[in-house]
């Protein structure tokens, strides 16, 4: 319970009902206290109140009088009169009003407990179905940024029901990359829609200013109610998609310079089906610098503006789609999903952060490519395998082997699979596996001589995986070779 006001006239019995309250064993924030009805409303219409009790008979403003104008408000607390006196007539009046409870002097500390306890069950009960309520309802006004297509009715029917729950004032939407906004107390958030986040902030708030800067965010301007939040979202999209390619926050239209016409369509070839094939099939070459460069006028065309967002993503669209396709042999599984990443363009903060990526992304790519097809990669992979071999014994692991031949952890992980047919490890558990046979069917080695001769100090994991591969344990494959 985060609030409790106390209205009496009397001091001696206010003080005391405030350690009755304290005393519970329900717990309460903040304890008021106040002489009368008149300061009594001051408060309430200031400050959001659970729990009130109040007198009945006090001077400036009664309890009757108070608890008609509570009853007006937003939100009114839940109250318990206090009388001196026992009159039906006054109990009656009370509890038509709204009262929940109708006590009399002296109060009893078990009765103000008792009540407390029940009241603040029932808070409780109201707070726990206003947070599923306000969950399931930000399912809901989801929809209203996040749906491609979404009909007027819907919007309307929407607005109307989670207006009051939502926006109540003047907002702006603010559109910046996933994860922006862990650190944001205030507005309503809606995490990774289309590789952003949104964030609803009611005005006069303003976003910082300096880290509005730094996230290269996108922001509306100022609407008025839930029916204008998806035109609100559009808007910070837009200024989103301008923020990431000129490197700054964007708030407004303001300033927006359409290129000549002559310039757009000069930029508009970079995006053709022959300018895509081209920087395709450079990445499967040695033309480095050639291929730095047709990636580089994509980029720059683009933040001269030149060459509009939206061309501009369908072009890394594009080339995200071909470029399996063409080089899928050379793709491993971590290459892929580093690659579902760029295709959320609008993930990274800006143009030059995202170029520097998809390069680093191309270029580890480009190698795996010639690093299969170069004779001299060829020869380092063979070396790697004499290598296993001739070490199955000691204390392997493809760190060890990548140092020894002067080869990129990721990069050998991927050539090695595609040089033997199989991963590392197994290539690795196969030898010790087909020298432990040998060692168990032309020696009396016992079977902890045998798992530390083929490179397992654990003699327990080795039996483990010797049944796993071979279907019965090192002792049973020495008896079955033993009768033949």
């Amino acid at each position: 319970m985060k609030s409790v006001l106390i209205v009496e006239d009397e001091k001696m019995i206010r003080r005391g009902i405030c350690t009755m309250v304290e005393r519970s064993g329900v717990p309460v924030e903040m304890i008021m206290e106040c002489q009368n009805g008149e300061l009594a409303w001051e408060i309430l219409k200031d400050k959001e109140v659970d729990v009130m009790f109040t007198d009945i008979r006090m001077p400036k403003m009664d309890g009757i009088e108070l608890v008609r104008l509570a009853n007006t408000l937003p939100k009114p607390p839940l109250m318990v009169a206090i009388s001196g006196y026992d009159d039906f007539s006054y109990a009656v009046e009370m509890l038509r009003s709204g009262v929940r409870e109708y006590i009399l002097k002296p109060v009893e500390r078990d009765k103000i407990a008792g009540i407390l306890k029940t009241l603040n069950e029932e808070i409780e009960g109201k707070n726990l179905r206003s947070m599923k309520d306000k969950d399931f309802g930000l399912k809901e006004v989801r929809q209203l940024v996040e749906r491609p297509v979404i009909d007027e009715a819907r919007i309307r029917e929407i607005a109307e029901r989670y207006s009051e729950i939502f926006v109540t004032g003047p907002y702006r939407v603010v559109v910046a990359p996933v994860g922006s906004f862990k650190d944001v107390i205030d507005g309503i958030l809606f995490e990774n829609v289309n590789a952003s986040d949104v964030l609803v902030l009611e005005e006069p708030r303003e976003f910082d200013e300096d880290r509005f800067e730094e996230l290269r965010a996108g922001a509306s301007d100022v609407h008025t109610g839930l029916v204008e939040l998806r035109k609100a979202y559009k808007e910070a999209l837009e200024r989103r998609k301008r923020a990431f390619v000129e490197c700054r926050g964007i708030k407004s239209d303001d300033d927006i310079k359409e290129a000549p016409e002559p310039l757009r369509v000069q930029a508009k070839r970079l995006v053709e089906e022959a300018a895509l094939m081209q920087r395709l099939q450079l990445v499967g070459t040695k033309r480095e610098d050639e291929l730095d460069e047709q990636w580089g006028k994509l980029f720059t065309e683009c933040k001269r503006g030149n060459l509009s967002y939206d061309d501009f993503e369908a072009a890394l669209t594009d080339f995200n789609d071909n470029v399996k396709k063409i080089y899928k042999n050379s793709v491993t599984e971590e290459a892929e999903e580093e690659l579902k990443r760029l295709r959320d363009v609008l993930s990274l903060a800006d143009i030059d952060e995202y170029r520097e990526a998809l390069m680093e992304w191309i270029m580890k790519l480009r190698g795996l490519i010639l690093q299969s097809d170069d004779s001299e990669g060829k020869k380092k992979l063979k070396a790697a395998v004499e290598y296993v071999e001739q070490n199955y014994m000691k204390d392997l692991n493809m760190a060890v082997v990548s140092n020894y031949i002067s080869m990129n952890y990721s990069m050998l992980s991927y050539l090695f699979k595609q040089y033997t047919g199989t991963n590392f490890v197994n290539y690795l558990k196969g030898i010790r596996i087909k020298e432990a046979k040998k060692l168990l069917s032309d020696t009396d080695m016992k079977i902890i001589e045998v798992s530390r001769a083929v490179g397992y100090d654990n003699e327990k994991h080795f039996m483990k995986t010797f049944k796993a591969e071979c279907g019965v344990s090192p002792g049973e494959y020495r008896k079955n070779m033993q009768r033949q």
